[in-house]
């Protein structure tokens, strides 16, 4: 594999995981904000406020779990390095 593979490899994985964080963002978000029986063709002062709070916490919660992720690769890798 040339190192222009590896990259097309990695740029398209990584293109793949913000599609799956997209979706599952955008269906947890409107679960919980999103009533099943739409009343008005617009999305209501509270309907936002409830979408605006989830994406803020989901995408908190990713980046937490990213910097572990993180975290525990590094002190893996430390451990087979001894």
């Amino acid at each position: 594999m040339t190192e222009a593979d590896k990259m097309q490899l990695i740029q398209e994985l990584e293109i793949e995981m913000m599609a799956d964080m997209f979706n599952r963002l955008t269906t947890s978000c409107h679960r919980k904000c999103i009533p099943p029986v739409y009343n008005d063709s617009e999305i209501g002062k509270g309907e936002a406020v409830c979408i605006d709070r989830c994406v803020a916490k989901f995408l908190d919660i990713h980046e937490r779990i990213g910097k572990k992720l993180g975290q525990l690769s590094m002190q893996d890798e430390n451990l087979l390095k001894k």
